[in-house]
């Protein structure tokens, strides 16, 4: 059952991802009018595991508003005409992947809450001539999907962001065919300081909200799934910490900068101390888990 605080989180989350893929705004749309073009997201995507020549052949739009930890994909094992759901889906770069895998005789899903997103994602799926993809507003907890159809399931750096994790899990075990399975990229922490679990910047840039390893597997495994495992980690360190929070809140920076707050380098100077004190505390997981047959 969701509460109001629950649905207070999906909003932020929601209008700080909206701004987000909308950020190549002019300086007259922008929020602020005095705030710089903000710089827009996804350049965490160099060191998430995606093969340049296999970005060079992705809609431009849907590689520059990437916003993941990982590359889902390249560890699975999709096969042609398989059923595959891509929870959180964004801008579509995972949901073009997966679609050379399972060809025109397969389909893949993306499910977003953010209409911005759906609306970049159907413009990048009509742009590419996609005829396998389809992607559909809501929410992971509550998937519009028949149970027992889904052959895999992918996720790239989005259900760290859910306040119903459990949900979520609960979810994956449901709409998978007895046998289908699960391969997802997530962060993964240990012991954040509570100012960081409670600052909504640091939540939408999917360190706040994210839970520990062993949290996440027994989760999985309480919801059902079987063979749950990790497969890769990245643990990020000073630097990489430092980008992250760089790219994934744009929208913090152009406020802030605009409204006289802090300036672009004292802010750039707190994502480097952000990043010097959580560095070996935050890394980015490929977690795999099946529906058992029987």
């Amino acid at each position: 059952m969701k509460t109001k605080y629950e649905d207070e989180v999906r909003d932020r989350v929601r209008q700080a991802y909206a701004r987000a893929v909308t950020s190549t705004m002019s300086v007259e749309a922008s929020p602020c009018a005095c705030s710089p073009r903000s710089e827009r997201k996804g350049s965490v995507s160099k060191f998430a595991g995606y093969d340049t020549k296999e970005l060079a052949q992705m809609p431009e739009e849907a590689v520059v508003s990437s916003f993941g930890c990982g590359n889902p994909v390249a560890f699975s094992q999709i096969g042609a005409g398989q059923t595959v759901v891509d929870l959180g889906s964004g801008a579509g770069l995972d949901l073009f992947l997966a679609a050379q895998k399972v060809g025109p005789t397969g389909h893949v899903i993306g499910i977003d809450m953010t209409p911005e997103m759906i609306e970049r994602a159907r413009a990048n799926i009509a742009a590419a001539g996609l005829n396998n993809v389809e992607v559909r507003q809501g929410i992971i907890e509550d998937m519009s999907l028949e149970s027992g159809t889904v052959d895999w399931v992918i996720s790239n750096c989005v259900i760290n962001l859910s306040p119903q994790k459990g949900k979520v899990f609960s979810e994956i075990h449901r709409v998978l065919r007895p046998g289908g399975r699960m391969l997802v990229s997530d962060v993964m922490v240990k012991e954040l300081p509570e100012w960081v679990k409670s600052n909504q910047a640091l939540y939408n840039s999917c360190i706040g909200g994210a839970i520990s390893e062993e949290e996440y597997l027994n989760g999985l495994r309480l919801a059902g799934m079987s063979n749950v495992e990790v497969m890769a980690r990245l643990v990020y360190d000073n630097s990489q910490m430092s980008g992250l929070i760089k790219s994934e809140i744009p929208e913090v920076k152009a406020v802030m900068s605009c409204c006289g707050q802090m300036s672009s380098e004292s802010l750039a100077a707190m994502a480097d101390s952000i990043g010097a004190e959580l560095q070996g505390k935050v890394w980015s997981a490929t977690v795999y888990a099946e529906k058992p047959a029987r």
